[in-house]
Parts: structure tokens; sequence; C-alpha cells
């Protein structure tokens, strides 16, 4: 019973009027003796909720042997105007990067893949408006995880779980272990990446010791960002054959030594955008969600993907084999003969649905998505989307212009008995639901856990230890972290990666080759042909000090919140 119903109850027995309750409680005692119970506030009557699904992205098949890496060009822009706390899950359109077999695979319950992106997500400490990146590859069936230099499954270090699975290649980009940042306010601008393998260690006979093949394909994610080209980090071969050890059908067969289905998925995963919903007095039931944003650009459309490209191996790794063979530098520019665009036919689809929380999946009505989006081949290399502003609105904002989804819907019942959301005005929504004066506000600021890597003057990150440092770095997301420079074959995720001394040292000197010879201000990935370029959070680039110019990296080993 809540404090007012009480105070009711007391006159009821008293016969005595409350201080201050004049006429308005003798009107609400008498609505109590003939019905017996006290007015439900609107705001009693609304259930917390969420939106979520999926955005299908179509786009053609290219031929299978074009198994050597992909890249595109994705649209960064703030989902929600304003961060709703760490519920809030979603990433912007991604894709999947699974092997590549000749037949079937060769077990039914395998799950392994690189699945990383932009977006947000649950367990990010230092989350804003503006997206993040992360690498997101999984082992198999995510027994292990890893998102970066030194972020994985976890937080503990005694159970690593993928934290050592990305060795850092670049000497120019901090990557925190809270992803990658991108510049605030981003809104609309293209951030370019992509997987190719480099041969930057040898094949395998042995794996963790015992007599099983690890490959030599080391997938590197190469960025082409407003401020930053070229190669960043890379997931060690180990990672994908460590984790198959005790599987013998799996030997050779993960992503160490196999090549990519050219074919991916292309789609935009959201798993929580805050919602509510409320039922009027005479049954019709409402929803509200959080303002979620699209970009908006030329002719008021949305561009969200661009310039996906698929490329045959030879595209770069020919050429570098070469190079660390003793041939001439490669200049690490993909071949643009061995590169194949994806073609965009256009249409798509959507399954995001409103539904209260713990809801049954059965139970998850969608919302008239086609109603106000229409998804478009803005052209042959480029998909967006075309919005009804009946129902959607033009916002713009100090970062740039979006397109605002609808807020408000109506549960409707289709002609074929299916029920589906239908945008509305918020003034079709009746004042008494409450759920116009809703608020999705900020969260309360939460006590961040930061992240810390191991101290032990005995472990991989003291012996053989940096070369320089420490060094600090305030980014824009709040947070700072901590960098020291360290050799790169004594980086921590080397030391891990299951290779003797001497096959470090002969990784050492190839990497040496590429820090002199590919530079950060020039083009390695085709560039797009609309549109302009996101930037990497300012803070993030960095140059080695004096004398680590070549064979240097800098390695964060600790990120935490702003004093």
């Amino acid at each position: 019973m809540n404090q007012q119903n009480s105070r009711a109850l007391r006159f009821r027995k008293s016969g005595k009027l409350p201080q201050g309750g004049g006429l308005r409680w003798i009107a609400a005692v008498a609505l109590i003796l003939t019905v017996g119970a006290w007015p439900t506030r609107a705001a009693d009557q609304i259930k917390e909720g969420e939106m979520a699904g999926y955005l299908l992205i179509p786009n053609e098949k290219v031929p299978q042997n074009y198994n050597g890496g992909f890249s595109m060009y994705i649209a960064a822009w703030p989902l929600l105007e304003k961060y709703p706390g760490d519920r809030f899950q979603s990433g912007l359109p991604g894709t999947w990067m699974f092997a590549q077999y000749d037949g079937p695979k060769p077990m039914e319950k395998m799950y392994s893949d690189v699945e990383g992106g932009l977006g947000w997500w649950r367990d990010t400490q230092f989350a804003t408006e503006t997206p993040k990146f992360i690498m997101g590859g999984v082992a198999l069936n995510f027994v292990e995880w890893a998102n970066g230099p030194g972020a994985g499954k976890g937080r503990d270090w005694n159970k690593p779980r993928g934290k050592y699975a990305v060795a850092q290649l670049s000497p120019w980009v901090l990557w925190p272990p809270d992803g990658l940042n991108l510049k605030q306010g981003t809104c609309g601008e293209l951030f370019g990446y992509g997987y190719l393998p480099l041969p930057l260690t040898a094949p395998k006979a042995t794996t963790g010791g015992k007599n099983i093949p690890t490959g030599n394909n080391c997938w590197t994610l190469f960025l082409n960002a407003g401020n930053f080209k070229g190669p960043v980090t890379f997931f060690t071969p180990y990672f994908w054959s460590g984790a198959v050890v005790d599987e013998p059908k799996l030997h050779g067969q993960m992503l160490d030594s196999r090549p990519t289905n050219p074919n991916r998925a292309l789609q935009m995963e959201t798993q929580y955008v805050p919602a509510a919903q409320a039922t009027d007095s005479k049954g019709v039931t409402w929803a509200r969600i959080a303002h979620t944003n699209f970009p908006r650009g030329a002719g008021d459309n949305s561009v969200v993907v661009h310039r996906i490209a698929s490329y045959s191996k030879k595209a770069l790794w020919d050429n570098v084999q070469a190079w660390f063979e003793g041939g001439a530098p490669a200049s690490g520019l993909v071949d643009p003969k061995e590169t194949y665009f994806h073609i965009f036919p256009g249409g798509g689809g959507a399954t995001w649905r409103i539904y209260p929380n713990g809801t049954e999946r059965d139970n998850k009505t969608p919302i008239a998505w086609s109603s106000f989006a229409k998804p478009k081949a803005i052209d042959p290399n480029t998909f967006g989307y075309m919005w009804d502003f009946q129902h959607a609105k033009k916002t713009d904002t100090k970062s740039g212009a979006l397109v605002t989804l609808p807020e408000y819907y109506r549960l409707d019942t289709k002609p074929n008995n299916k029920q589906e959301w239908t945008p509305v005005k918020a003034e079709d929504v009746p004042a008494e639901t409450g759920l116009v004066q809703k608020q999705f506000g900020q969260p309360r600021p939460k006590r961040v856990e930061g992240y810390v890597t191991p101290d032990d003057a005995a472990s991989c990150w003291k012996k053989p230890g940096p070369k320089a440092g420490p060094f600090k770095a305030q980014l824009g997301d709040g947070s700072v972290v901590t960098y020291y420079w360290y050799r790169f074959a004594d980086q921590p995720a080397m030391l891990n990666a299951d290779l003797t001394d001497q096959e470090r040292e002969a990784v050492q000197a190839k990497v040496e080759r590429i820090h002199k010879s590919w530079k950060k201000d020039r083009e390695y990935l085709p560039p797009p042909t609309t549109g302009k370029l996101a930037e990497i959070d300012p803070a993030l680039i960095v140059t080695p000090p004096p004398g680590l110019e070549a064979g240097y990296v800098p390695i964060v080993t600790r990120q935490a919140a702003r004093d």
C-alpha cells in the first residue's frame, strides 16, 4: 500500500480530515468509498520496455575466389540522442567474417568468426553518444573473444581468454581496451575498415606443444579514417588454432589456415533501445521509444554503408610475401585488379520490435518500419534509406543533420490478425497514458571499473618489459589511458602467441620494414567515392619517441576515469 492510500484509510477509520485535505480529499475519499481503490496515476500504468531487432541490408554475391578479406565504409553517427545507460547495446551496420570451406563445415556445432564493428556494448565502461569500434574475434563457440589489444572475455588476467589474442602493429595509434574511440561529435561521416591477411608469421607444425598445425593467416585490421590510414592490429594465428587443440576434426580448419567466405551477411543488430508502453481507458495500447536517429545527407537520404569490397588473396599477400623474401618493398595498397565491389540491389528488411521487459520471444510485436523508412541503393555501391517525413522528422544538431525516427506508436491489428506498432504523432497519444511526459534521460553517473593490466614484476608485462614510458593521453570519452612503448616482439600479445624467440625475432624484422615503409597518411584500401571520412579520437594519434620509430609499438596498460 502506498503512502497516499495509507492516509486515506486512516481517514476512513477516524473520520478526521487530514491536515490540508480540503475538497480534494473529500472527493478522493468519496471515490474510495464508491470503488474501494485509489485512482491509479498514469505513470503507474507505464510498462518499461525496449526496441530491438535487425536491419537487413542485401548485397549481391561475388565469386568465391575473392576470399582474401574485405573492406567497407560504415556511417558513424549517434544512434540515440542521449546515452541511456549500460543496458544500451547496438551495433551500426556490420558483418560476420567466417572461414570458407570447400564443402560442409567440419562440425555441425562450430562458431568462430570476426564480427566486430562500430557500436555500443553493455560492458563499455566509458560510453558516450559517439560510437566506438571493436575487433570482435570469436574463438571456437565463444570460449574466448578478442576485441583489441588487451581486450577480451572478462577482466580476470589469470584467465585471459582472448586478451592476448591481438597484437599491436601500428606505431602511431593507441588502442584503448574499452574500444577504439572515434572523434566526439562524429555524425554521418564514413569510417573505413577491413581485414586482410598478412604473412607476418610462418606456418607451424605444432600448436601448444602438440603435433597440431597452425597456419600463418595474420588477419590484419586496416583503417581508412580522416586522420589515419593503414594497418593497426592483427589477430595472432594461435587465437584460432589454440582453441581447437582438443578437436581433431578442426585442425587446419579455422581462420589461421582457411580463407574467408566472401559472401557475408550485412546487418545492423540492435539489442536494446529504451521504450515504454501504456494502455488507455479504452483498451488501446500505445508506445514511445527514446530519440533514435539516423544520419541525413544529400537529398535527405541516409547513407549507412558504402563500397563493400572483397579481395582475392593476391590483392596484398603476394607482393608482401615477395618483399619479405628479399624483393622490392610492397606499397601496401591493395591491388585493384584483385578487388571485387559488391553491388546493392536495393530493398532490405527490418525486424525491429517494441515490447515490455520480460516478453517472450514469440510475443514481441514489430513496428511498421516500411511506413516511414524505405531502403534504397543510392548508387550501385551505396546503401541507405529514404524517409517519409510525415512520421520521421529532420533534426539539426551542432554535430550534423539527422533523421529522428517516430517516437510514438499505436498497437494496431492488421487484416491478417497480426499486430503491429503504427507510428503516430504525439498529439494522438492520450494524456492519460503518461507517455508524452515520459523521459528517457541519461542515467546517473556510475563508478566505472576501468581497465588495469597485471603489475607483477615476473609477468609478461614486465619481463622483458617496455622501453619507454609511462605516457598518458586524455580521451574524448572522459577516460585517461596510460601507455608504454614496447619492442614489437616483446609486447605481451607476442609473448603469448605460441612463438619461439627465434620466430618472434623473424616477425620483428618484418614489422620494422613495415614501420619504415608504410606511413599513416596514404591510401591502402580503396577510397570512398562519396561523403567525408570519419576521424578517430585525435588523442589516440601518437608519435614514437626518438630512436623508437621502427620496431616499437605503444601498448595501453591502464584506462581509468579522468579525475
